[in-house]
């Protein structure tokens, strides 16, 4: 069994008072055998030195990333610290540390894990922070992690950055930021973690889906057979693919083609050539289902997530963990805040809960008592109950 103690702060430029209002929100006393924090902040707590200060006053590992909103029970902001801690006696935890991920991830992810699982206990769950590395699907990593893991539960989150204020996409551990690697937490028992997904209501997707006819990872070179931007303008939307707001707002459900649920991605652009790039690999022979995001959809689908892991049988969880894509914020327009709001309206005091805003989502599709199907999303909202 795990209990949960979730502490928060909104002090930047204190760095003791920031510390004192982070200790005094966790009695050192309510703490088991085994403890990990997992930490959420704005990137000023970085460059202001709370970061590190909470880490190390702290008695145990911290592992997390840099985000731009949050919520927890009672507080929604955008500059805030959290720092959610599972403490156990049946339950342990270790991290795992990257080296850097700039040269090909697959061997750093692979030693970093067999490090960490050395025992050759099997995790219950892996929590990934990872930053956000230019030109490298995350799906890669993702790919990396279950075969190594042999199909374990993958749910994490990729690190936000500010393009305006020049910040890096950073993870941290214990206090010290990484911009080019990744950081993990397995979990270690019989917990059996649930997983529910929000994406994009069935009636605001294209009916009929286009075929991807040529592809290289996350780009894509040709829709049913013609010039993939064709495609895009055959749905009246001219120079989509220069105009970054305009594809963000245009998600679209990925088929895979192999029984496996639809996985949510999102365009981001396009090259030189006039191919489109996506923000997740696009295998040749699956199809897309383009989409529409709107507020009230947004709203609703979350808000229909949400109800259905209160109607689940919850009463073993110690806390639900929360992603929602940065890309449902920026759609939602003034109201940015909204979805942190209905999700903590309608938890209230019923279970601990933390959520983040992410610049990218890794949650299972499909759980069995043996293996975990594992993908790398975009646009949705998530909900990992522990």
């Amino acid at each position: 069994m795990i209990k949960t103690i979730i502490a928060s702060t909104t002090e930047i430029d204190d760095i003791e008072l920031a510390v004192d209002e982070i200790k005094s929100q966790i009695n050192s006393e309510q703490l088991a055998k085994n403890s990990i924090g997992i930490v959420f902040c704005h990137y000023e707590f970085i460059y202001s030195g709370v970061l590190k200060a909470i880490c190390e006053s702290l008695p145990f590992d911290t592992v997390g990333t840099m985000t731009i909103t949050q919520a927890v029970n009672n507080v929604v902001d955008e500059f805030m610290f959290t720092v959610t801690v599972l403490t156990s006696d049946t339950v342990s935890f270790t991290t795992a540390l990257t080296g850097s991920l700039t040269g090909g991830g697959s061997a750093v992810i692979e030693e970093a894990y067999k490090a960490a699982s050395a025992d050759g206990r099997r995790p219950s769950l892996i929590i990934p922070f990872v930053p956000y590395i230019d030109g490298v699907p995350t799906d890669e990593y993702v790919d990396v992690m279950t075969r190594v893991s042999c199909d374990v539960p993958c749910y994490g989150t990729v690190a936000l950055f500010d393009i305006e204020a020049e910040t890096e996409s950073s993870v941290f551990l214990n206090g010290e930021t990484y911009s080019d690697s990744m950081v993990m937490i397995l979990l270690y028992s019989d917990i059996e973690p649930r997983f529910y997904r929000a994406t994009i209501s069935p009636e605001k997707i294209l009916d009929k889906p286009a075929i991807i006819t040529k592809s290289e990872k996350n780009v894509i070179m040709e829709i049913n057979g013609r010039p993939a931007v064709k495609y895009f303008e055959d749905l009246g939307i001219v120079d989509a693919g220069q105009k970054h707001y305009v594809m963000a707002s245009l998600p679209f459900m990925l088929d895979y083609g192999d029984g496996t649920p639809r996985v949510s991605k999102v365009f981001v652009g396009q090259t030189p050539e006039k191919y489109i790039v996506c923000a997740g690999i696009v295998p040749e022979g699956s199809s897309i289902y383009v989409g529409v995001f709107d507020k009230e959809d947004i709203l609703y689908t979350t808000g229909n997530a949400v109800d259905d892991m209160l109607l689940s049988d919850f009463g073993e969880a110690s806390c639900m963990v929360c992603f929602s894509c940065v890309a449902r914020s920026m759609s939602l327009g003034v109201d940015s805040m909204a979805e942190l709001d209905i999700v903590m309206e309608k938890i209230g005091d019923k279970l601990p809960f933390v959520m983040a805003c992410s610049g990218g989502e890794i949650c299972p599709t499909q759980v069995t008592d043996s293996a975990a199907i594992n993908r790398f999303h975009n646009n949705i909202f998530m909900i990992c109950v522990i």
